[in-house]
């Protein structure tokens, strides 16, 4: 048999209601819904080899081979491809991104939304987009986000079968730009997966939980609305009930450096002040920085010019999962 190949392309989703906790691990089945949108300017481009000389899958990202627990998880979602297909075939895999991994820009959702797409092509799974959402949650929870297009909601669901990401509204829906802060660009010492492990220790996250759904309602309406403040204020809160979980599960998770915090402070200064601006904050001490396209320019010299931020990326609200070859 001839090697047989595909490549898709995804992008990273930032999170407006986070996600923070399994009800089911082996699943990845969410505690709570979560809204969030595709960054159109960060891409990764993944590349399935099908190919019977192989013993196994092999992983390489940015063409740097990648062993240890990264290429056994890998693994782990081929093998449900696998299955699935009825095709005991191994793999090799090429990754590419174009900003940070492991540092809190969802990395690992664009990662698995961008392989579950070229390797159900490889090994001829035709799935439609809610398969494909539900397929890429079992490699990372909020991929199944970054499968549709635009604004997206990943329905909590009963099981295995309902939990997926809708799309709420198109990527033209509403001009929006995320500007990233980045703080530090180095792989986080503690993953998001350890995280959700640990989230039910911490005495906040059945409040958090309970007031998920009021949360999911208000940031829906205010993007199907474009009512900024609203989106504004919502999205604040959540990000830091997520990050007051963290810090005070057992043991506890401290992702924000003190710039994170600066940076968070000097953001609802600049609304305060007129600007449509506001932060929210994934697994990692980068500040995402949400503001309406027209103000780009202003709000990028701003973060540039203060102290602690390396650089800035910055992108448009992005399109869905796709092949690409």
């Amino acid at each position: 048999m001839e090697n047989f190949t595909a490549t898709a392309q995804a992008h990273p989703n930032i999170a407006f209601i986070k996600y923070w906790g399994n009800r089911d691990d082996y699943l990845r089945l969410p505690l709570n819904g979560s809204i969030s949108m595709n960054l159109e300017d960060l891409v990764t481009k993944t590349t399935v080899v099908m190919d019977e000389s192989l013993s196994e899958d092999i992983l390489f990202i940015n063409e740097q081979p990648v062993l240890g627990d990264s290429l056994s998880r890998v693994q782990n979602f081929m093998n449900i491809i696998r299955v699935r297909s009825e095709k005991k075939i191994y793999t090799s895999i090429s990754s590419y991104n174009n900003f940070p991994a492991g540092a809190g820009i969802a990395s690992s959702a664009a990662a698995f939304a961008a392989l579950c797409v070229a390797a159900c092509r490889v090994f001829d799974l035709p799935l439609d987009f809610n398969d494909l959402s539900r397929l890429a949650r079992r490699g990372s929870g909020s991929a199944c986000r970054s499968i549709p297009g635009g604004f997206s909601e990943w329905l909590v669901g009963t099981s295995d079968h309902d939990s997926y990401a809708i799309s709420i509204a198109p990527p033209n829906h509403w001009a929006l730009i995320d500007i990233v802060a980045i703080v530090e660009d180095q792989p986080k010492k503690v993953g998001s997966s350890e995280g959700h492990k640990i989230s039910s220790s911490s005495i906040i996250q059945d409040c958090r939980l309970a007031d998920a759904p009021r949360r999911l309602d208000i940031c829906r309406n205010a993007i199907l609305q474009k009512d900024f403040e609203k989106l504004a204020i919502i999205s604040e809160l959540d990000s830091n009930l997520m990050h007051a979980v963290m810090i005070t599960s057992t043991p506890p998770l401290f992702y924000w450096s003190p710039t994170t915090i600066f940076l968070m402070k000097y953001i609802q200064e600049m609304r305060k002040k007129g600007t449509p601006v506001f932060y929210t904050v994934d697994a990692g001490p980068n500040v995402h920085v949400i503001t309406e396209i027209g103000y780009k320019d202003e709000v990028s010299a701003a973060l540039s010019s203060l102290p602690g931020v390396e650089y800035i990326l910055s992108s448009r609200v992005g399109g869905p999962a796709r092949l690409i070859s």
